[in-house]
């Protein structure tokens, strides 16, 4: 079956002045489909959504939206004329307008009675219907938000953009509103591209992810293989919390590191006795009290459900290790640990 392509972004070189800022990136967004662009401050994944948007010029390389060019050397399409909806870290609500004349106001076709009815529903489907003759300033930061996502869905675009939604968000709320945005955006059949720095707000919303680093996509991939299989020491450092571990090859499928031998789920074409960098996630210790090895409590962080502890080890090396919430161990105790690593990642030491 054909995949239908809402946005295909093929080769795009872009420059700020003398500087280039994106060099040759491609990818495809499927109809329907959630993805993000994830990468830390001044990678370029703001000036890609700019380009998409119609807002920045190509130096090479093309955009089409629905299989049409709009972006290419010489040639942008208005940002008016792509049905393309954006959502923005700021919110850019209007403080003077009611929430429903905020949510309204993207609408091109003034058809009041038509238009009020649609506003409604918008405001349902956001869990807002109770609000909508407030002013943005009686609305909490999430609730302003998601007035800020009616407002872009409102015109039915072919494409939503948004740039770092939930930056201005405390932890505990963001992460409860991309879940919320993610069935929402599900919910309307809607093709997405969010940009962020923060691989939370990434994985709560996103189908696919794009790791960028200086201008480029290291990986693309799900959240799961991102974190599992990362193709490269960059994003295997960039995406969750661990340690690089020294280690050794002892065969095709098996590591030695000071914390035990692991065998990993793939033949690795190394040769034996290869040195290594073995990344060991804090899900990889496990708290044993029984366990042979031991460890120092140097630093705990309390997360709820969970307890991440920064261990020493006997050999002075420190990793990281989840602990149930009520294993509540002092700084200097000792703890038993072993290692239960199913996804071993590994690179040359020379890599």
């Amino acid at each position: 079956m054909r995949t239908n392509y809402v946005l295909e972004v093929h080769g795009i070189v872009c420059s700020h002045g003398d500087r280039r800022v994106i060099g040759g990136l491609s990818f495809s967004v499927p109809e329907r489909s959630l993805v993000c662009l994830l990468g830390p401050s001044g990678c370029g994944k703001t000036t890609v959504l700019r380009a998409i948007a119609g807002f920045h010029p190509l130096d090479e390389g093309n955009i089409k939206l629905a299989g049409r060019v709009v972006s290419e050397p010489g040639y942008t399409l208005a940002p008016e004329q792509r049905r393309v909806g954006m959502v923005f870290q700021d919110r850019a609500l209007f403080p003077h307008l009611k929430v429903n004349d905020n949510v309204a106001f993207g609408l091109r076709k003034r058809h009041a009675a038509t238009d009020r009815i649609f506003v409604d529903e918008l405001l349902e489907r956001v869990g807002l219907s109770t609000m909508s003759d407030r002013y943005p300033h009686e609305l909490s930061g999430g609730q302003q938000q998601r007035v800020a996502l009616a407002r872009a869905l409102a015109p039915k675009p072919d494409l939503l953009l948004m740039d770092e939604p939930f930056s201005n968000l405390d932890v505990e709320l963001r992460e409860r509103l991309g879940y919320e945005v993610r069935d929402i955006l599900k919910d309307q059949g809607m093709t997405s591209v969010l940009v962020t720095h923060d691989q939370q707000d990434a994985f709560a919303l996103s189908d696919k992810v794009g790791v960028m680093y200086d201008g480029r996509i290291e990986q693309w991939g799900t959240p799961y293989n991102l974190y599992h299989q990362p193709s490269n020491r960059f994003v295997a450092d960039f995406i969750g919390e661990g340690v690089f571990l020294s280690g050794r090859l002892l065969d095709k499928a098996t590591v030695e590191i000071e914390l035990g031998a692991v065998q990993g789920r793939a033949n690795y074409h190394w040769d034996p006795g290869t040195v290594l960098d073995v990344l060991i996630r804090p899900d990889d210790i496990i708290p044993d009290a029984n366990g042979a090895m031991m460890a120092q409590v140097v630093r705990k962080a309390f997360k709820g459900a969970e307890i991440l502890y920064t261990l020493r080890l006997d050999s002075g090396t420190e990793v990281l290790s989840l602990f149930p919430s009520h294993a509540n161990h002092d700084i200097g105790e000792r703890v038993g640990i072993r290692l239960q690593a199913d996804h071993l990642v590994v690179f040359p030491r020379d890599a």
